[in-house]
């Protein structure tokens, strides 16, 4: 480990009690398909302002940044991530004021729908089955049932690079699909206000019931994965293009393209991430071959290949 992180690391640690880091963290473990080596240095802010703080902090000595929300719709390769990994998981709060439901990037979106319900609001319950928080789902403008962030979506508290916190309107975030301006702009999103709609809680609740049900009947959930691995492509759907080309079932290492659903790729058996985007890059190539479409993969890919370095 080198000086500047063992610096970084103490002080952070001194002046943010409420937030907590921890060196050498095995990636894995935060992530939905179980793969990933080490960061150098994790870091889970409890507040916006102590997420300001530590990236303040962390560009004064250098130490580059890389945020995760829980890991549901990424891949982090096998060397880990060097520098300083934020997790915003600490920052989950959700409330409810009218129509208007506000929450925290690092509450699980899945949890926004539900206390959606609660409240008797309608416009979330396709969120019901997306895996992410809701700065991930924001941030890749997630959907699914027919319903997207971006439907929804009033405004948004964000952290720019320079480590200033701006509250920017639905308009300004160029939300489309499974797109939005955060990665041009290296926004770091703390927060999400949701403009909902009262409704018959019963009919909500029927609505949250079936999209539950289809996903549970649908996906390989007993399988760590990273969700959905390819964007629809125009004109067709990603799932029957890989099964059309007999593809479910295929391995390389303990990576599958799965039986169930074939645009899941699953971690059946203790995978690594080289395997994991070597199936990926396979599917892509033959779909290619089979039916002349390129698959867009949806997921993100983080980290190094092989890390060569020492740890502290």
């Amino acid at each position: 480990m080198n000086h500047m992180l063992k610096n970084l690391y103490e002080l952070l640690s001194l002046e943010l009690p409420d937030s907590s880091f921890r060196l050498n963290e095995p990636l894995k473990e935060h992530a939905y398909t179980k793969l990933g080596g080490p960061a150098d240095l994790y870091a889970e802010a409890a507040c916006p302002e102590d997420a300001a703080y530590i990236l303040k902090q962390a560009k004064r000595q250098g130490v580059p940044v890389t945020l995760i929300g829980n890991g549901s719709n990424m891949i982090i390769r096998d060397g880990g991530i060097r520098g300083l990994v934020l997790s915003l998981s600490k920052m989950n709060k959700i409330s409810v004021t009218g129509e208007t439901v506000i929450a925290e990037a690092g509450s699980r979106i899945i949890d926004v729908s539900l206390k959606a319900l609660e409240h008797s609001l309608s416009g979330m319950e396709f969120a019901c089955g997306i895996p992410g928080t809701t700065g991930g789902a924001l941030y890749m403008n997630a959907g699914a049932y027919g319903g997207q962030i971006s439907d929804v979506l009033q405004k948004t508290l964000v952290l720019t690079e320079e480590g200033s916190i701006l509250e920017l309107g639905r308009e300004k975030l160029v939300l489309s699909y499974r797109k939005s301006i955060m990665a041009e702009k290296k926004f770091i999103i703390l927060k999400a206000e949701f403009n909902l709609s009262f409704d018959c809680k019963e009919d909500i609740s029927a609505r949250i019931k079936e999209n539950t049900e289809a996903r549970k009947s649908k996906q390989p959930l007993e399988f760590p994965s990273c969700g959905s691995v390819f964007k629809r492509p125009p004109g067709h759907y990603a799932g029957k293009l890989i099964q059309d080309s007999g593809l479910q079932g295929k391995n390389i290492g303990g990576a599958e393209v799965s039986r169930k659903h074939a645009g899941f790729i699953i971690n059946k058996d203790n995978c690594t991430a080289k395997d994991y985007l070597a199936l990926i890059e396979y599917v892509r190539k033959t779909v290619k071959e089979k039916h002349g479409v390129d698959l867009e993969t949806e997921v993100i890919t983080l980290g190094e290949e092989l890390y060569k370095g020492q740890h502290a």
